[in-house]
């Protein structure tokens, strides 16, 4: 327990550096002075603020009716006592509380999302922080199409220490799963983490190897509790919410893993993808280190993010 509450601070520092560029423009300026008054300048000026930072028009105005009905029904005095009004509507707006892994079943990920985005580095990433905290993963170097793949997400795992099965590049990446998922029986792992290609011949290609995919695990693992994670590359702002949805028509996503926070002025994006696809973010990522890849959560975010 001790070891828990020493590294909360870390994160949170972390959490809060990574999202500097986005604090450190309009945002910052408008709640600098917290003994400012709210008035109308103060709601243009948030308005414009939450647009730039890539939070998207309709969750802007929706963040905003709530606020102007909080400090009208509070009677909230200043700008200081609006920010902090501002921390609850979007933890409130960005939680969820659905679970992520079965605890004493069988999980198995399922890592989706264009190349390019950080999906090897999240699986690396991943594996080491559930290792980290006594489960036994297993990655599944499905990833055929792309050079060099499965020798990068070999890397991770000889990082993470954690086995993987890879055939040569080309091979049918559901091929690969049913051998992961052979494997994984065996040697009674609990977590098996799966990447997938970002890009094939055209979307068609790709949309059906990862319904095959998820045919193979469901077949082959039908009590296994399955999570569909696409990985988002933060700094694409709105395009991350475009590549979401074409996801999410074709293999049924569950959740969101947003990568590379620490590049990005636009880490509105967060409170953007929650409101328009309905999706829980799982894990952001805020560096390049191993442990630089956190469950997300709405409390530390909103008061990083302002």
């Amino acid at each position: 327990m001790e070891k828990k509450k020493e590294k909360k601070p870390g994160l949170f520092a972390r959490l809060k550096e990574g999202l500097s560029k986005t604090r450190g423009g309009l945002l910052g300026a408008i709640f600098g002075n917290s003994e400012e008054k709210i008035n109308d300048e103060f709601y243009e000026e948030l308005e414009d603020a939450l647009i730039m930072a890539d939070c998207g028009f309709e969750t802007t105005e929706e963040i905003l009716d709530k606020l102007r009905a909080q400090v009208k029904a509070e009677k909230l005095p200043d700008r200081g006592a609006a920010k902090e009004a501002l921390i609850r509507i979007l933890e409130e707006h960005m939680s969820d509380d659905t679970p992520f892994l079965a605890e004493g079943g069988d999980n198995v990920i399922l890592i989706v999302g264009v190349n390019g985005v950080g999906k090897t580095t999240s699986i690396g990433k991943l594996a080491s922080m559930y290792k980290a905290e006594g489960m036994h993963p297993m990655l599944a170097a499905a990833d055929t199409f792309r050079a060099a793949a499965a020798e990068q997400l070999t890397v991770w795992a000889e990082r993470a220490d954690v086995p993987i099965i890879k055939h040569g590049e080309g091979a049918d990446p559901a091929a690969v799963v049913f051998d992961a998922i052979a494997s994984y029986r065996s040697k009674k792992n609990d977590l098996l983490i799966c990447d997938t290609a970002g890009r094939l011949h055209n979307k068609k290609n790709l949309m059906n190897e990862l319904s095959k995919i998820r045919r193979v695990i469901d077949r082959e693992l039908p009590e296994a509790h399955v999570e569909v994670l696409l990985v988002l590359d933060a700094t694409t702002g709105q395009n991350a919410i475009a590549q979401a949805k074409a996801f999410s028509e074709s293999c049924g996503l569950t959740g969101i893993i947003l990568t590379k926070l620490d590049g990005t002025a636009k880490g509105g994006v967060v409170v953007a993808v929650k409101n328009e696809l309905g999706l829980p973010i799982r894990f952001i990522g805020v560096g390049e280190g191993i442990e630089d890849l956190q469950p997300f959560d709405a409390r530390s975010f909103s008061e990083a993010l302002l």
